[in-house]
């Protein structure tokens, strides 16, 4: 027995509100560089379906193939950003994997010691240097008199 249902198309308002919201930008600056109202905006994410010429010029805002949009599925972004992000398998067994170390190889900690220490240097340095040009305009100074 066939199935006479339609799948029930997915809400590319949504996606398009949820790929903004993930990239970062604003619904007023999407409406300013379309040339739109806020609202006409938060409308366009509240419908179903949006037409392939607004949907495009949305997508050229964002900085992102109109594709993208089209296929974009959150539950596949939650799965990468957990398989993939770094240290997120951190019990997880390692063999026939390779081991990549991302971890400070350096204390930071004496990195910003050696840092101070080489700016008293510089400054011991350029104190010298001005204490010796005092001098000279001392000495000269003296010579004039």
């Amino acid at each position: 027995m066939e199935s006479t249902t339609k799948p029930r198309p997915k809400h590319l308002g949504r996606k398009i509100r949820r790929m903004r919201e993930i990239l970062g930008v604003k619904q007023d600056t999407v409406a300013d560089e379309l040339g739109v109202s806020q609202q006409t905006i938060s409308r366009i994410e509240s419908t179903e379906e949006v037409d392939t010429a607004t949907l495009e010029k949305i997508a050229g805002v964002l900085g992102v193939e109109p594709e993208a949009i089209r296929n974009f599925d959150e539950e596949t972004v939650v799965y990468n950003i957990q398989h993939n992000h770094d240290g997120s398998n951190k019990g997880a067994s390692n063999v026939g994997a390779e081991v990549q170390n991302y971890h400070c190889t350096f204390n930071p900690i004496d990195k910003w010691v050696e840092a101070i220490e080489e700016n008293k240097r510089l400054y011991e340095e350029l104190l010298k240097s001005e204490r010796e040009k005092v001098a000279l305009l001392e000495k000269v100074l003296e010579g004039r008199k």
